[in-house]
């Protein structure tokens, strides 16, 4: 199978990230799960190190690596069992909006931050009764007396406890087309009128600090407009692509660490006293896993190349999002089964990653909204 095209620098910085992981998350992960919460300080020492935002230009104190940096960091991070430390959404998500969409005084005010873990961000988009269906939001943006009046609530937002800038989805009621209502806007932390809730107890990622937002009668200047005004729903259509890609790599990474984990497993435990691995419905189940996944990951290797080229794989991505989110809970599915009894306990690492894994079927677009995608590709 061939494999991405890492290069000695590519090798290094992974060299580099996984010993910082080891040495400053791995150790932390079980208390940070117990807390509900990770320590605002590992970001200024994850983006210190040099592991956050690694694509941005070096004009704005950036590495200016490719997307290769990115699969390596969503990969390693995935060794670290945990999904409370979401680099990922903060890099490759969110700071892109700012990178592809902001006034060069918007840049230079806010990348340096990102870049350093001085500055946490998060994109508000999904609200209590507006999901995947992202033209139905209600929250409003109306211009008044120089300013941008906000008002409404966001709901799910991941890094929206630790957030110190938010990218958030808005609409112009006066304008009559849900799609060309919708701007984007920058909100800080401590602007009057922006209130962060509590977090939100989830069954799974229980160290990620999701969090609703509100916002009562926000005043923002108006030059903290991103990007073009009513531009907003074709922004965030645009950046799904990466979103929806980087979601199907992580659910690979997360599911190759499972099922590495219990082959492991199934070497060394007895059953009928021998090892697991002398069952053939063991076996068989283990390499079915093994070839699903070596299918995953060359799809996806195809993939990142094609993205890194600027091609459009829309539809190619949205296949990828949803069949390696719904493989890798299938996978940690048959991994629960085959450990048996001992995933009816939390020292079983697999009972963590099965919880955090599940979200991934649904989040970046639902995977009911990924076969529309494919659908209409397909002309159906």
């Amino acid at each position: 199978m061939k494999t991405l095209p890492y290069t000695e620098s590519h090798l290094a910085f992974r060299s580099r990230l996984r010993q910082f992981l080891k040495s400053e998350v791995t150790p932390h992960v079980d208390q940070w799960e117990k807390d509900h919460m990770i320590p605002r300080e590992i970001w200024r020492k994850m983006g210190r190190a040099g592991f956050l935002c690694t694509s941005v230009p070096e004009e704005y104190g950036g590495l200016g690596l490719d997307f290769l940096y990115s699969v390596i960091v969503n990969q390693e991070m995935a060794r670290t069992n945990h999904a409370g430390l979401m680099a990922y959404l903060h890099s490759d998500i969110v700071v892109p909006y700012i990178l592809s969409y902001g006034l060069e005084v918007q840049k230079k005010k806010y990348l340096p931050g990102c870049i350093n873990g001085d500055i946490v961000t998060a994109v508000a988009m999904t609200e209590p009764d507006s999901g995947s269906d992202l033209a139905s939001m209600s929250t409003s943006a109306e211009e008044i007396d120089g300013q941008v009046v906000i008002n409404g609530n966001k709901t799910f937002i991941s890094n929206g406890f630790h957030c110190d800038l938010v990218i958030l989805a808005a609409k112009d009621p006066l304008v009559k087309s849900p799609h060309k209502a919708v701007s984007l806007y920058i909100v800080e932390d401590g602007t009057p009128g922006f209130k962060k809730g509590n977090l939100i107890e989830k069954m799974g990622m229980r160290s990620q600090d999701t969090a609703e937002l509100f916002f009562n009668d926000c005043r923002i200047p108006k030059d903290n407009l991103l990007g073009q005004k009513g531009a907003g729903f074709v922004q965030l259509m645009k950046k799904l692509q990466q979103e929806r890609l980087l979601v199907a790599i992580l659910a690979v990474s997360m599911a190759r660490n499972m099922l590495d984990w219990t082959v492991e497993y199934c070497r060394h435990a007895l059953q009928n006293q021998e090892p697991m691995t002398k069952s053939q419905a063991t076996r068989f189940a283990l390499v079915e896993m093994e070839t699903e996944l070596k299918v995953g990951t060359a799809f996806l290797n195809d993939l990142v190349m094609a993205h890194m080229e600027n091609e459009d794989v829309t539809a190619e991505t949205s296949m990828a999002k949803y069949w390696c989110s719904e493989k890798a809970n299938e996978v940690a599915n048959r991994c629960l089964e085959l450990v048996g009894r001992k995933s009816a306990s939390e020292d079983c690492p697999i009972v963590r990653m099965w919880r955090d894994v599940r979200i991934h079927t649904i989040f970046a677009g639902t995977n009911e909204i990924m076969k529309n995608i494919i659908a209409k590709s397909m002309k159906l």
